[in-house]
């Protein structure tokens, strides 16, 4: 008997910026300079991010994205990887939060909390779908 080949797993492709439209391709790369301002910055606990931003009437732009990069490490028990601005591949990190914001931005409820559960731990649900749920109405609106 002759012994079977070995055969190497088929790795799956990256995804790649251009696997999403075309607006939230621009969404991905303002996500990436937050989290590159981010990065140096202090980290934010998450219930605290939330309450501020739940108080306030008129929130910037970026509000809810900076405080879930400064947050997502707490939200997802490890660092997440955002790629410089402009990068054509897209991180796992990235590739979720896309799909996330658009199942949100969708009103697909069952894909959005799908991709919470997947990732984040039950106490710290409500507030992530908060924060990504508030990303996607400020972007939308542009």
């Amino acid at each position: 008997m002759t012994p079977l080949p070995l055969l190497e797993p088929i790795a799956p492709a990256s995804p790649e910026v251009e696997d999403f439209d075309h607006d939230w391709s621009n969404v991905l790369n303002a996500l990436r300079m937050i989290a590159l301002e981010c990065r140096v910055a202090a980290q934010t606990d998450l219930f605290e991010a939330c309450a501020l931003l739940s108080n306030r009437q008129q929130v910037a732009q970026d509000a809810h994205a900076r405080a879930l990069l400064k947050c997502l490490r707490e939200a997802i028990s490890n660092k997440p990887v955002f790629y410089r601005p402009g990068s054509r591949e897209v991180s796992f990190d990235e590739a979720w939060l896309m799909r996330a914001l658009t199942a949100a931005n969708a009103g697909d409820d069952d894909s959005f909390t799908f991709l919470l559960r997947s990732r984040v731990p039950k106490q710290h649900q409500r507030l992530v779908a908060f924060l990504i749920r508030g990303i996607s109405e400020q972007f939308s609106q542009v």
